[in-house]
Order: C-alpha cells, then structure tokens, then sequence
C-alpha cells in the first residue's frame, strides 16, 4: 500500500507525523506512508521545516491519501487551481481527512451529506460547505473517512490498516506507538472506534 500524506504549509505535525509513522510501522508488509506536498519544503504551523518525500502528482497514483489539517486549510480550500490538482478517486483509493482536511473534502465534492468529523474550530466551515458534522472522534462511509481532533490520526491510521489489511495488521502497528501499561487497551479502544463507524 502506498499511502500519500498530503501536506501544506502550515500543517499540523501531529496529523502528518502520526499517521505516517504508524503507516510505516508496517513496511515489512509492504506499506509506506510518503509525505506528500505541492512544493519542495512545507513549514508547519510551529515553524518545523520538512521536504516532501513525493510530489502533488503522487496522490492520483496512491493506493490511499489521508489530509492533514493545517491552519491554512480555509485559503486551500478557495483556491480552485490547487483543487483541480487533488484529483482522487474514492472508487480505487481509500481517502481520509483529519480536522481541516475536512473541508477539503467537502470542496472537493466527496463527502456530499454524509455525517462527517472535523475539529471544533472549522466546523463552522465544514458545515457552511455543506456538510453534517457529528460530535465523534471518527466516520467512516465506504472508502472516505474523516476524523476530528489532532489525536484522532490513530483511528484513521487504524482504518486504512484495517480496510487494506486485517486486524492483526492494525494491532502490530498501533502496539508498537500506545502507551507502556495500556497497550491492549489503547489498541483495543482504537479497534472499537472504528469498528463501530463502519
């Protein structure tokens, strides 16, 4: 599974990083998680300066494409140039979103009136898009799923590994990143949450 993390400037590191790093827990199985961006470098919203790995194109080849949130997310969103270059397919590729990203997908036209999550503070825009947002960490309808809440990039995480892979696969990886002492529970709890989404 080649999975693209789509990132802007002025993303959220937890949204990118997580993800990616539990992805990629999993590359003895054959998954990989790129940092995806429209430019060469993309600054996050704390001034922490990365280099992509793959460039804008790579999200129409992605076999999966999660989008982070960002504080730049509502400019993204009314830029229509930037738009008609995020061109996924939700009938081929699993597609998520983390708080603002949301709103990308509704710009985007793949949410529709399909409950969705977001974070507290652009679910004013999310909604004015259109869209229904439920109080809930996490939804999923077919290949589309949205979350809401930085430390919500496990479930999302999770629902990729489950709907590609297996179960097993989503507890090999979030085994490894959940706390000492809580580990059953935490992946236990994550496997509920999306469990009961589907």
């Amino acid at each position: 599974m080649q999975v693209a993390i789509l990132t802007f400037d002025g993303f959220n590191e937890l949204d990118s990083f997580v993800a990616a790093a539990i992805l990629n827990r999993l590359r003895s199985h054959g998954w990989v998680a790129h940092i995806t961006a429209p430019t060469d470098t993309v600054t996050s919203m704390n001034g922490v300066v990365i280099h992509r790995q793959r460039d804008l194109a790579f999200v129409e080849e992605a076999d999966a494409v999660l989008i982070g949130s960002g504080v730049h997310t509502r400019e993204i969103a009314t830029d229509a140039s930037m738009l008609a270059r995020l061109r996924l397919d939700p009938t081929r590729q699993l597609i998520a979103a983390q708080c603002s990203g949301t709103l990308l997908l509704a710009k985007l036209g793949l949410i529709g009136d399909l409950p969705a999550c977001t974070d507290l503070t652009t679910k004013p825009w999310v909604v004015e898009a259109g869209v229904t947002v439920i109080d809930a960490p996490f939804a999923a309808h077919g290949n589309i799923a949205t979350a809401g809440g930085c430390l919500a990039a496990p479930y999302l995480a999770a629902w990729m590994i489950a709907r590609s892979g297996s179960p097993d696969l989503v507890r090999e990886a979030l085994h490894y990143v959940a706390p000492v002492g809580e580990k059953v529970r935490f992946v236990d709890h994550a496997l509920s949450v999306i469990d009961a989404a589907r």
